[in-house]
């Protein structure tokens, strides 16, 4: 299948970039690490220990150093310099075969992108090199315990105090912030603002500063990786501010717009180890019913070729999203909906590859009879992550519906 892939794309390529990508394909087949003898995690969202962290901090090095993360970033900044669709084969490539995930998503695909986009100088060259090599890890302050995703009812607060300003409050899910060594944090830094959007501020803070504290989460699967953030009289510099005071609302959309996939400028890499309709149709080949494969059973089929119908219309968004004149109708109604349709079409295939399994779908990783190693079940847990981070996908239906389709907000 691969083979077959490759060369649908290489039809369609230059020379130039066909052979960039099986010069990919050759990186991937000399340098993808061997299985390290402990679970690793399906997601950037999960990598719960020092063991899983320093693999995967190694990994993302070796990925960078070869030329094939942040390529299209500035050279000056640490990337490659290049237009993006050599990174965007590269990130096609990696996916196909697997690798590990890139860990430090948060820096790659968010804190980066914004700080390119929009920072000084100062921060561009302060925190981008760090964040493609893996030294410095970032986290995002932005939910929080009481307030879910209702960004503009947040309580942090940051009081300016001369050249500081000093934070008090907590932020949840914060994915990796027991080893950040950064966060994006949006606080509350006028409460008396007319308009409560008004009063907040964005920062590049220190994670290592004193009266800043973190206590992990576990998730459904058993794995670590969300963290509790506590600020407690925490002091941090004042150039940590991005922007201007007050103006942190425009800041923190503009970073969830890459979050939810509606721009581009990530740095690349795997961030999650995908599942597609291959790997529900190998399970539907291999598992029995009544001593046949459930393949040769029709409703089975029926719903497959309708999941592979849907991944095929997810594929092809992706790429009419590159050309204006087919998104005219409804400028930007596909990037703004990509995180809506993705984590919801994923939800519902892995779901299904537990029906498939029958009693055996029960089982799960370390039992030794369950099916592919328990992989689905806990691939199903962990798209609750998704679902759920960046906005759920009931606030990424009311963004669809309010500024796409126009309708009012009652």
């Amino acid at each position: 299948m691969v083979n077959t892939q490759v060369n649908q794309h290489t039809a369609s390529e230059s020379a130039e970039l066909a052979d960039f990508r099986k010069g990919v394909i050759d990186w991937i087949k000399h340098n993808t690490p061997a299985d390290p003898g402990f679970l690793l995690p399906q997601t950037f969202m999960e990598v719960g220990s020092e063991q899983a962290l320093e693999f995967l901090r190694e990994w993302q090095h070796k990925v960078w150093s070869s030329g094939y993360l942040g390529m299209a970033w500035p050279k000056q900044y640490g990337g490659g310099g290049m237009p993006r669709i050599y990174q965007q084969i590269a990130d096609e490539e990696m996916k196909r075969a697997r690798v590990p995930i890139c860990f430090n998503m948060i820096g790659l695909g968010w804190a980066g992108p914004l700080i390119i986009d929009t920072g000084t100088d100062f921060e561009k060259e302060t925190y981008l090199k760090g964040i493609l090599t893996g030294e410095d890890i970032w986290c995002q302050g932005f939910s929080e315990p009481n307030h879910g995703s209702d960004l503009g009812s947040i309580q942090t607060r940051a009081e300016r105090d001369g050249d500081e300003y000093i934070i008090n409050g907590s932020k949840i899910w914060t994915t990796m912030g027991n080893y950040a060594k950064y966060m994006i944090l949006l606080a509350r830094t006028d409460s008396q603002a007319e308009r409560r959007y008004n009063g907040l501020s964005f920062f590049l803070s220190p994670m290592h500063a004193a009266g800043i504290t973190t206590s992990p989460i576990q998730k459904l699967t058993g794995d670590y990786g969300f963290t509790e953030t506590f600020f407690t009289d925490a002091r941090i510099p004042a150039r940590c501010l991005m922007g201007e005071e007050g103006h942190g609302w425009r800041i923190a959309m503009q970073t969830l717009q890459y979050e939810r996939g509606a721009e581009a400028g990530a740095a690349g890499g795997v961030s999650i180890l995908s599942t597609v309709m291959n790997d529900l149709l190998r399970i539907a080949k291999d598992v029995e019913r009544d001593g046949k494969p459930l393949m040769e059973d029709p409703v089975t089929r029926d719903n497959l070729v309708k999941f592979l119908i849907e991944e095929q219309a997810l594929y092809l968004a992706e790429n009419r999203v590159k050309i204006p004149a087919l998104c005219a109708d409804y400028p930007n109604s596909l990037a703004l909906s990509t995180k809506l349709r993705g984590t919801e079409f994923f939800r519902r295939m892995r779901q299904y590859s537990l029906t498939l399994q029958g009693a055996s779908s029960a089982l799960y990783v370390g039992d030794e009879d369950a099916i592919e190693g328990g992989f689905w079940q806990r691939a199903y847990m962990n798209n609750f992550s998704t679902t759920i981070g960046g906005g759920t996908s009931q606030i990424q239906a009311n963004i669809v519906g309010e500024h796409v389709l126009g309708l009012p907000k009652d």
